[in-house]
């Protein structure tokens, strides 16, 4: 299953800072841009699998980026993550 999350960028003393605004409390850091986008990805997936653990899993509405309000020098880049279901294959 693909779920494709918006990230707000922003660029830091140390590097880059990303969050979700869909996903509560789910942020990455990293040195650079594409560590960081890399770091977001990590994030994101690990958020989804901790959501799919729960009895009853909620996943939050996406927002349209282009509804998504930005402070001066924010961006917004969409993160995918392909979450595959393993239980109950017989392979």
């Amino acid at each position: 299953m693909n779920f494709i999350y918006p990230a707000i960028i922003r660029k830091t003393e140390k590097g880059y800072h990303a969050r979700f605004p869909d996903l509560a409390m789910c942020e990455a850091e990293g040195p650079t841009l594409d560590e960081t986008l890399d770091l977001a990805r990590h994030e994101m997936e690990d958020w989804i699998r901790a959501e799919f653990e729960e009895e009853e899993p909620e996943m939050p509405p996406i927002s349209d980026p282009d509804d998504i309000e930005l402070a001066d020098g924010e961006f917004v880049r969409n993160i995918l993550v392909i979450y595959r279901f393993y239980d109950g294959w017989d392979e």
